[in-house]
């Protein structure tokens, strides 16, 4: 028997000091039975660094088609394309001819920078593709803040990243890898 996503309430604030932009969001997010906590804290902080009033969480895990997270315009049109871990060459070839800007949050450490080191030297003609690594200690704290039920205060200042739930915090340093062009 197949097992069910476990349901995550979380409330979300957003104080993004760098965009100006402030919003509080009440989510339902989906954890899918093979997602850890880490991933779905990564999630929660890759919404809250694009944070837009039409950015959406998708299927994601789920579904080989989708992104983590993704952005459509008014007319429909794919914004941006947010992809979570060690995506494949293939995928993120396809994903920059399908959205408009695509962002990878890596993260694991060791292996990411591997992935990274493979990947890198294909990636340069995509000028909408923005890479982000976020370390292996900021995502293993993270991933300890992780609760069915969460209040999420993301305050966002000078590229800085500070992450708080009830008595913890988690202080994370994005670092990019490459930078989008458009």
């Amino acid at each position: 028997m197949a097992q069910k996503a476990t349901i995550y309430k979380v409330e979300l604030s957003v104080s993004d000091m760098d965009r100006h932009y402030y919003e509080t969001y009440k989510l339902t997010v989906a954890k899918h039975p093979s997602e850890t906590d880490e991933r779905l804290m990564v999630r929660l902080l890759a919404f809250a660094l694009n944070a837009h009033e039409q950015l959406e969480m998708t299927k994601g895990i789920s579904t080989d088609d989708e992104p983590d997270i993704w952005q459509k315009s008014l007319s429909g049109e794919l914004e941006l394309w947010v992809a979570l871990g060690l995506p494949s060459e293939k995928l993120v070839r396809q994903s920059c001819g399908k959205s408009s800007k695509v962002i990878v949050y890596s993260y694991g450490g060791k292996t990411a920078e591997m992935w990274w080191d493979k990947l890198k030297g294909s990636t340069t003609r995509f000028d909408n593709l923005q890479v982000t690594n976020l370390s292996e200690k900021d995502t293993g704290e993270l991933g300890r803040l992780a609760s069915r039920s969460m209040k999420l205060q993301i305050n966002i200042q000078d590229g800085e990243v500070m992450v708080s739930v009830d008595d913890g915090v988690v202080y994370v340093t994005p670092v990019e890898w490459k930078a989008a062009l458009s």
